[in-house]
């Protein structure tokens, strides 16, 4: 016999088991429609290889985001030349080929997490050919390039007049920009040379800084370019009046504004320093006067004498040896002789420290970035005005990372 209450539940359970069996029957279905779905293609990525294991690789986009990508079993690997457009020249490499370091394209499907990737094709740039390819892009520039502070421009006419540095100090000269010359701006908050996009001659604006790449006429007053790449950007010169090396910022007190600059430096900009000899000497040049070849102190066995030797070298031609064209080259030789100085680290510079600057612009309120920073300037800031001064310095690494656009779209 029970004792618990008989309860005729025919009809309510029937009720109750038949919803159970729908909602499972939905459940089923959903999680069967999610299991069977099609994978989604996901927008191809873009970077640098960060890491690499048996299965998957980390993947630093342009824009600074870390994706997991992982490797499918029908993936491609292929390699590509720097500055390839198409994949009509790539070539099958096996995947033991990546390296860190590694420019790719990742074309994948979207992953069952948040940045995660399952590659069906990476298109890869070598590390290596990127910096062979930057090694001659860089000869190239140097060798055939001006560049200075653009002081006038006439789309009309297809030319613009730049303020650069010579041999016997500051000159204009007149650069031609015919039908062909390749025109190119810098983004505002970049110090990669290869982020500069293609900009018509309209977008020149006097007090730009521009660099060209062509050639000279024979009295070295006018330049026919086959490429330009010009933009806006910060000169400022002062004084450093805070300095945080862990976090990579400092502030520098403008001589001009008065103000306080907040800037960021990154593992791209370009920070040295000149000795005291070497700032007299490049102050003589702004002001038009000829350096003595002993130095301005007269002691030509000074610390500072391999560094004179190679300012004094700079005019020479591309075998050292002094010819006509030699006192055309002052502005690109200038930029040679300051890129041969050793690197300087922030943790060299201190508060109080004389500098010259060339910042981004910043983007949507951002912090500028360094781009070149020159320290040991104070005999250079009193001997020119800001503008003159800064326009010794290049806004442009010519070493970026980013050697085209990794292949195909």
């Amino acid at each position: 016999m029970s004792f618990l209450p008989s309860v005729n539940c025919a009809r309510p359970c029937a009720v109750l088991l038949f919803v159970a069996l729908a909602a499972g029957t939905a459940g089923n279905k959903q999680a069967w429609a999610q299991e069977n779905a099609a994978p989604q293609k996901a927008a191809p990525a873009l970077g640098t290889i960060k890491a690499i294991a048996e299965k998957s690789l980390t993947l630093t986009t342009d824009a600074g985001a870390d994706l997991n990508i992982q490797f499918s079993p029908a993936m491609r690997v292929l390699r590509v030349e720097p500055g390839s457009k198409t994949l009509k020249d790539a070539v099958t490499i096996p995947l033991t080929d990546l390296a860190v370091g590694d420019r790719v394209l990742v074309r994948a499907e979207t992953g069952a997490q948040p940045n995660v990737m399952v590659a069906s094709t990476i298109v890869a740039m070598k590390k290596e050919d990127i910096a062979k390819k930057q090694a001659r892009e860089r000869e190239e520039w140097q060798r055939h390039g001006i560049g200075g502070l653009v002081k006038s421009v006439d789309p009309a006419k297809e030319i613009i007049v730049i303020s650069t540095l010579g041999a016997s100090g500051t000159k204009e000269v007149v650069i031609h920009a015919p039908v062909g010359t390749i025109l190119r701006r810098y983004a505002p908050n970049s110090v990669n040379f290869d982020d500069a996009k293609v900009a018509p001659l309209t977008e020149i604006r006097e007090g730009d800084q521009l660099r060209a790449r062509g050639s000279r006429s024979a009295d070295g007053i006018e330049f026919t370019a086959d490429e330009i790449v010009s933009g806006s950007f910060h000169n400022i010169s002062g004084t450093i009046a805070s300095i945080d090396a862990a976090k990579g910022t400092l502030a520098v007190a403008d001589l001009v504004t008065k103000r306080n600059v907040e800037l960021s430096v990154t593992s791209d900009s370009q920070m040295r320093k000149l000795s005291a000899q070497m700032a007299q000497r490049i102050a003589m040049r702004l002001k038009g006067t000829s350096p003595d070849a002993n130095g301005s102190n007269g002691n030509s066995g000074s610390a500072a004498a391999p560094q004179a030797a190679a300012a004094q070298g700079a005019a020479a031609g591309p075998n050292g040896n002094a010819g006509p064209a030699a006192g055309q080259r002052g502005s690109s030789d200038m930029q040679q002789m300051l890129s041969r100085l050793p690197i300087s680290p922030l943790g060299d510079f201190q508060k109080g420290d004389a500098v010259m600057i060339v910042a981004t612009t910043g983007a949507n309120g951002s912090r500028p970035t360094v781009i070149t920073l020159l320290g040991g300037v104070e005999a250079i800031l009193l001997s020119a005005p800001q503008g003159q001064a800064t326009s010794i310095l290049t806004p442009w690494s010519l070493n970026s990372g980013n050697a085209g656009d990794s292949g195909t779209q």
